[in-house]
């Protein structure tokens, strides 16, 4: 009978640290700077707010992963940030839990495709052309610029695969922004492209990591290049740097929070995901973030010398290209194959 008692106590302990664990949310991004500006803004005062603890992880990227937490019914991840393009295929595949419009807000308070079924905008990044200020008085203002070779000698850096780098020389080979997509969908645009790339391939210094470019660009090892722009701003702001960007020509995408299939407390998910996409909470977010938002009163908020610096500042953006997620759905292995030919030659 007394072992009986025991093993009533212990089962009842269990349920209590299972059921005080179930209402902790579990929040995923990638990491770094971004999700050091996403707790102070987002996590912490949510969690004051409502007495929910957050639970931080972080990752690199890839559906392979998120497949194998939902089919093994492990999702122990509730709030995942993703790319657009496994936005797409996610919520295709199912991995993701519907969304509940009717707690996280209204869709038109959103920029155009930051609100969808299963994920909503959390930030608005951009790849886009970069020099040092410092070495270059009178820098490049255009893709076209990138290939005069003549007029502005020295090494260029890219990320290394097809992504942005076709869309770039295309831009470079006078194709308005407005066109890239449309372009590219056709074999010769493709070979449009790579011919471009021809023109350039002995000067150019691939990169992978993200920290990579400003760091080629501030070393001198390359005198411009196309990088992640949230990283020239942040260099500036806390390092001195003199980092000076193109907006024209520009690409931006949209990274998306969605609700693992399978989360335990999606109530709560989804509580969270009106907060952190609210306009009074992102407003906050492009300072210590230095990546654009999704909500437009948000982004009507933000301080003008913030703003000049997002890939979200409507002039900015206007001259922009916005990333076609479902191109690069059904053409990345394709392409990549065809640009890891090309870069081995």
């Amino acid at each position: 009978m007394k072992s009986k008692k025991i093993l009533g106590v212990i089962a009842l302990a269990l349920a209590t640290v299972t059921q005080a664990h179930a209402k902790d949310l579990h929040v995923t991004a990638w990491g770094g700077s971004t999700q050091a500006a996403q707790k102070k803004v987002y996590y912490d005062p949510f969690s004051a707010k409502t007495g929910v603890k957050i639970v931080e992880d972080s990752w690199s990227g890839g559906l392979g992963i998120l497949r194998t937490k939902v089919q093994g019914g492990n999702a122990n991840w509730d709030v995942v940030q993703v790319e657009a393009d496994e936005l797409l295929l996610g919520c295709e595949e199912g991995l993701f839990e519907p969304l509940d419009w009717s707690v996280i807000g209204d869709r038109d308070d959103f920029m155009e495709g930051a609100a969808t079924d299963c994920g909503v905008g959390a930030v608005v990044w951009t790849t886009g052309l970069a020099y040092d200020g410092n070495r270059l008085k009178q820098g490049p203002s255009s893709w076209a610029d990138v290939w005069n070779l003549q007029k502005f000698p020295g090494k260029r850096a890219f990320r290394k695969g097809p992504k942005y780098t076709l869309e770039f020389a295309l831009m470079a080979d006078g194709v308005p922004a407005k066109d890239v997509y449309k372009v590219l969908s056709t074999p010769e645009g493709v070979d449009r492209a790579f011919r471009k790339l021809d023109q350039i391939k002995n000067h150019i210094v691939w990169w992978s990591a993200g920290a990579q470019g400003p760091q080629l660009i501030a070393a001198g090892d390359v005198s411009m290049g196309a990088i992640y722009i949230s990283r020239a701003i942040s260099a500036n702001r806390m390092e001195g740097t003199n980092f000076r960007v193109v907006w024209p020509g520009s690409v931006y995408a949209i990274d998306y929070f969605v609700i693992l299939k399978g989360s335990k407390i999606k109530d709560v998910a989804n509580r969270f995901l009106a907060y952190a996409t609210s306009a009074d909470a992102q407003k906050s977010y492009p300072t210590l973030g230095n990546q654009g938002i999704t909500n437009l009163r948000a982004n009507e908020l933000v301080a003008p010398d913030v703003l000049q610096n997002l890939p979200t500042n409507p002039a900015n953006q206007s001259e922009a290209l916005a990333l076609d997620a479902e191109f690069w759905v059904e053409n990345i292995e394709t392409l990549t194959q065809r640009f890891n030919a090309w870069a081995s030659q």
